[in-house]
């Protein structure tokens, strides 16, 4: 048997030999393989018959057990399979190739026992790849590092197509696993990033194999054998057959969507596609291949019209899966190669640029790459940001604006978001009743939910922020109460997709009657759109109560009194005065110190309080003016009569013209006397003036170039 803490490629055990003589062989050995046939993998059937579900729900639980019954080995017999029964390898070969994707329509089974049986293949497979992939299961059970390497590299046991496979087929829900799995694989053996080199360039030989059947050609594209003259000239994607048409779509999806799966799940292969200038290959790829493509689909006729939009879908899904990859190609990737792969997409055409930055726009990780280097040049960084607004405008399309809280609300809008928000708002609001805070960081907040997104990417992210509140910020305690369907009743009555709401904001209007933040019920009466029913302008004018409500207001300074008199028998403490008995320095008891200056009115002449005219009453504003009446004579008026003062203005300016010598202007006469009476010399020659005079202000020297032609015969008089 195996001993303690040796690895299992230096065990030696005893087995017994063909006569019955036992004998000593290492623990890794041919002889110590069970006798087990493991058979290969098929789909399952597309609305088959009965008789094809039986088949496959027999074939697949053959699979499930054998798998089982490998995972259920001690350490050194699943290594003895692994590496020695070649019926094995093919069964997990066999569901790598024909097990279905996302976009198949074998990933929705044509009954329920179908898919629980597939969901049980698909799982004991990947536990079989995952126990391959792990060297070191506990301290008694383990492979040297650098002998576990040669072993899965000499034997097959994983390459760069079943790492790609395996990233396609299990991302979705295991990214950490698979990242820690393909991490190790590569750590423990680095042949497999020389593989991976060799790799990319048949990734290339992809784009070019497309345009190829398209007749197309792009910049960087590997040189292909110039056509002879006298052949036929190469199929496009209008003038090709339906079915290649089909092909070639679906050969472009499965692709680019297995490229991005094993880009997305790891990420330290990004550097080895940026040396080989993917890239720039994908963005050219994208601009030549993709504009065809759209079109053939689009205008082609298709007797199956589900055909014609399952194509449709497959290549949209595939110009995201290319603008999602090389988004993940500039940011695993240091930060000066991020700045040239923007540069290589702005060399690209437009089409590439604009549908990028609708999907990741780049206006943000230009913002994160001036927080990150402050020295960043801030002229390039302009002249980014304008070329892609030159991209938007050269495809002849409107950049997005945000969403959500940025966009202004319109009539009955307001309402529809104060009721979305409303469920959320009342769940959180007694979590922060009482001053509560975030105990976790905002950088470790967004971690945690960008960590339950990759597994639950359904689900909205205030609908998932509520959930760590409830659960004490503790994501896989939200994951599992998720996943089990054991959530709080008031998590349960919460929108699912609900998003986040809940942006930190401080203004005027907190607390107010509208403010859904801090309230749980809004009267929604007091919300509508343009003039409110059963109201009228002139209503509205005629309504005085502001002028009612300042009257009471200006009555309590009416009252002004100077001196309080206190009569006998009172005391001082009824008006609140207080006696003082001190000693009390009376310098100034008499002398009034600044009260008389020159400089300014008396202090200690109080003008009278006066109650603005609009709020007078009638009796009262009468008093007013005949007291005003009587106080006339005895002070002078505040402001003199202007007629006045333009009377003396007029005679000083007389007297200055008469010692200037100044003879004013005749008054002119235009009008002169009725028509037919005749007119004098006079009116005639003001006339005359007024028509010359017009040429300076309007008419554009009409007047005068008319007269300078008339004078030089131009125009007969």
């Amino acid at each position: 048997m195996a001993c303690a803490r040796v690895p299992l490629d230096e065990q030696q055990v005893t087995e017994p030999g063909p006569l019955g003589k036992e004998h000593t062989v290492p623990a890794l050995h041919p002889v110590r393989k069970e006798e087990r046939c493991f058979v290969p993998y098929k789909s399952p059937p597309e609305d088959g018959s009965p008789a094809e579900v039986e088949e496959f729900l027999e074939h697949a639980k053959f699979i499930t057990e054998d798998l089982e019954w490998l995972l259920t080995l001690p350490h050194d017999k699943f290594w003895c399979q692994v590496v020695f029964d070649e019926s094995l390898q093919r069964c997990l070969d066999s569901y790598l190739h024909h097990a279905p994707r996302g976009l198949d329509p074998a990933t929705l089974p044509s009954s329920p026992a179908v898919a629980d049986m597939q969901r049980s293949v698909h799982r004991a497979v990947f536990l079989t790849f995952l126990r391959m992939a792990t060297h070191k299961e506990s301290k008694e059970n383990f492979i040297t590092a650098a002998v576990f390497g040669e072993i899965i590299y000499e034997n097959f046991l994983f390459d760069i197509p079943k790492i790609l496979d395996l990233c396609v087929l299990f991302g979705k829900g295991n990214s950490q696993l698979l990242n820690k799995m393909i991490d190790n694989i590569f750590t423990q053996q680095p042949s497999y990033y020389s593989d991976l080199d060799e790799t990319v360039p048949t990734v290339l030989q992809v784009f070019d194999t497309i345009l190829g059947k398209c007749g197309l050609h792009c910049e960087g594209a590997t040189a292909m054998e110039p056509m002879k003259l006298g052949t036929h000239k190469q199929p496009t994607a209008m003038t090709m057959s339906q079915q290649e048409l089909v092909d070639l779509i679906l050969y472009l999806c499965d692709s680019t969507t297995t490229i991005h799966a094993f880009l997305d799940i790891f990420p330290a292969a990004c550097s080895s596609f940026h040396s080989h200038n993917f890239l720039s290959r994908l963005t050219s790829f994208y601009e030549t291949a993709v504009p065809d493509l759209e079109k053939a689909v689009r205008k082609r006729n298709f007797d199956d019209k589900s055909l014609q939009e399952d194509l449709w879908k497959r290549l949209s899904h595939s110009c995201r899966k290319m603008v999602e990859t090389a988004h993940l190609l500039l940011h695993h990737t240091c930060l000066q190669p991020i700045l040239e792969g923007f540069a290589i997409l702005f060399l690209c055409p437009f089409r590439f640029l604009s549908d990028y930055d609708e999907q990741f726009p780049i206006a943000d990780d230009v913002s994160l790459l001036q927080q990150a280097l402050p020295v960043i040049d801030e002229t390039r960084t302009s002249y980014l940001l304008q070329g892609v607004e030159s991209a938007w405008e050269s495809v002849g399309r409107r950049k997005p604006q945000k969403a959500m809280l940025d966009v202004p609300l319109k009539g009955n809008n307001v309402s529809c978001v104060i009721i979305t928000c409303l469920p959320l708002m009342s769940y959180l609001k007694n979590y922060y009743a009482n001053g509560a805070i975030c105990p976790v960081s905002e950088a470790e907040l967004e971690s945690l939910l960008s960590c339950i997104r990759d597994l639950l990417p359904d689900l909205g992210e205030g609908f998932l922020l509520a959930c760590l509140h409830e659960y004490n910020y503790n994501s896989e305690l939200v994951i599992n109460n998720i996943l089990e369907d054991r959530l709080a009743p008031n998590l349960d009555k919460l929108d699912r997709e609900l998003p986040n709401v809940m942006d930190s904001r401080s203004n005027v209007f907190d607390d107010d009657e509208f403010d859904v933040f801090r309230r749980d019920k809004v009267d929604m009466s007091r919300i509508w759109k343009g003039r409110r029913k059963g109201e009228s302008a002139r209503e509205m004018l005629n309504d005085k109560q502001h002028v009612a409500e300042q009257r009471a207001r200006y009555q309590a300074y009416e009252t002004v009194v100077d001196e309080v008199v206190i009569e006998p028998g009172e005391s001082a403490e009824a008006y609140g005065l207080d006696d003082y008995d001190d000693e009390y320095d009376d310098t100034y008891d008499m002398n009034q110190v600044g009260a008389n200056d020159l400089d300014g009115d008396s202090l200690l002449n109080r003008r009278p309080f006066t109650v603005p005219q609009v709020l007078r009453k009638g009796n009262k504003a009468q008093d007013d003016e005949e007291g005003e009446d009587e106080d006339e004579e005895e002070t002078l008026p505040f402001v003199q009569d202007p007629a006045l003062l333009r009377e003396r203005a007029e005679a000083r300016r007389a007297t200055m013209q008469q010692r200037k010598g100044f003879r004013p202007e005749r008054p002119s006469n235009v009008v002169g006397k009725p028509k037919g009476q005749g007119q004098t010399l006079e009116t005639f020659l003001d006339r005359r003036k007024k028509e010359a005079s017009k040429s300076r202000t309007s008419n554009h020297n009409r007047r005068t170039m008319a007269d300078r032609k008339r004078n030089k015969g131009m125009i007969p008089s």
